[in-house]
C-alpha cells in the first residue's frame, strides 16, 4: 500500500494470515503445539547434556548452544504469529518491529556460524583425533560460540539500522512478523541498493559458513572412507550425518530466501519458507540429534530414571543405565 513518504510512521500492520480466516483456529492449535513441543525437546536436550557428566565434550557443548539458540530464535516470532491468528491483523510499533527484526537476524545468523563451528569440531575429531583435545579446548569452544554471537549481532544491527533509517512508503507488512524481505517492499524509491545489501550480507552470513561446512565435510568423508574398520566408518558417518542433515534443512530454506533478488519474491512462498526455517528446523534439530545419537538417548533415559527415582530436578544416587546400556550401576 503506497502512501507516500511516511517519515513519521509509528507502527506497522502485520497482515500475516489475512486469508482463510476459517482455518485460523486450526493453524493456531498446530503452531502452539509445535512451539510447546520444540521448547520441551530443546530444553530436555540442554538439561540432559548439562547434568550428565559423560556428555561434557565439545560436540555436546555446541549442541547445548544450538538448543538455546533454537528456543530464542523460535520465541522471537511465534508469539506474534499466534497473536495474528487470534485477532487477525496485528498492529506493531516501529520500535518493537525493529527489535523483532534484529533479534530474528541475530539468532538466525548466530546459528549459521554455530553450525559451521560444529562442522569444525567434527573435522578435528575425525581427521585429527590425536590432537583433538588440544585443538578443541574449552577456551577455543567458547571463542567460537562468542564469535557466532558477535557475527549475529553485527548482521542484525547493520540490517536493522539501514532498513529503519530509510524512508518508508507503506505500513502494511504482508508477513507474520517483521522480516527484512517484506519490509523492502515498503521502502520508497529505488530499492536496488538495499536488495544488494541483503544479498551481500547473506553471502557473508549464510554462504561463507556453508562453504566452510562443505570444505570440512569433504575432508571428513575422505578420511572416513580411508578408515580400515567398518565399525569406525559407521560410527563416524552416524555422528556426522546428524549434523549434516540439520545443516541441509537450515541452509536450504534460509539460503533460498535471502540469496535471491527481490523481483523473485512471492509472499506465499516466502511465508512457507519462513515457517520452514523458523518453526520446523528448531523442532527437528533435537529430534534428529536425540534419535540418531546413542549418547544423547542414553542421557535422556538416565535423566528420566533419575527423576522417577528421586522425584527431584537434580541428580542423586539412583539405579540408572550404565554407559554400556546393558548393566545397571549407581551413578552419582
Amino acid at each position: 500500500m503506497i502512501l507516500g513518504n511516511l517519515s513519521g510512521l509509528s507502527e506497522f500492520r502485520l497482515l500475516g494470515f489475512s486469508g482463510n480466516s476459517h482455518l485460523h483456529p486450526l493453524f493456531f492449535v498446530i503452531l502452539l503445539s509445535l512451539y510447546i513441543l520444540t521448547l520441551v525437546a530443546n530444553t530436555a536436550i540442554a538439561f540432559t547434556i548439562n547434568t550428565d557428566s559423560t556428555l561434557r565434550t565439545p560436540m555436546y557443548f555446541f549442541l547445548t548452544q544450538l538448543s538455546c539458540l533454537d528456543i530464542c530464535y523460535l520465541s522471537v516470532m511465534i508469539p506474534t504469529i499466534l497473536e495474528n491468528l487470534m485477532v487477525g491483523t496485528v498492529s506493531i510499533s516501529k520500535t518493537r518491529c525493529a527489535m523483532q527484526m534484529f533479534s530474528f537476524l541475530f539468532f538466525g545468523v548466530a546459528e549459521c556460524f554455530l553450525l559451521a563451528a560444529m562442522s569444525l569440531d567434527r573435522y578435528f575429531a575425525v581427521c585429527h583425533p590425536l590432537h583433538y583435545t588440544i585443538i578443541m579446548s574449552s577456551r577455543v569452544c567458547r571463542s567460537l560460540v562468542a564469535g557466532s554471537y558477535i557475527c549475529g549481532a553485527a548482521v542484525g544491527l547493520i540490517h536493522t539500522l539501514i532498513t529503519f533509517s530509510s524512508p518508508l512508503c507503506g505500513s502494511a507488512i504482508d508477513h507474520f512478523f517483521c522480516e527484512i524481505q517484506p519490509l523492502l517492499d515498503l521502502l520508497c524509491g529505488n530499492t536496488f541498493p538495499r536488495e544488494l545489501q541483503v544479498i551481500l550480507v547473506a553471502v557473508f552470513a549464510i554462504l561463507s559458513p556453508f562453504l566452510l561446512i562443505i570444505y570440512s565435510y569433504i575432508h571428513i568423508i575422505s578420511t572416513i572412507l580411508h578408515m580400515a574398520s567398518a565399525e569406525s566408518r559407521q560410527k563416524a558417518f552416524s555422528t556426522c550425518s546428524s549434523h549434516l542433515l540439520v545443516v541441509t534443512l537450515f541452509y536450504g530454506t534460509a539460503g533460498s530466501t535471502y540469496l535471491r533478488p527481490k523481483s523473485t519474491y512471492c509472499a506465499a512462498v516466502d511465508k512457507f519458507l519462513s515457517l520452514s526455517y523458523s518453526v520446523l528446523t528448531p523442532l527437528l534439530n533435537p529430534i534428529i540429534y536425540s534419535l540418531r545419537n546413542k549418547e544423547v538417548k542414553r542421557g535422556l533415559q538416565n535423566l528420566c530414571r533419575s527423576l522417577f527415582c528421586t522425584g527431584k530436578w537434580q541428580w542423586e544416587p539412583c539405579t540408572v543405565l550404565s554407559p554400556k546400556g546393558s548393566d545397571f550401576t549407581v551413578i552419582q
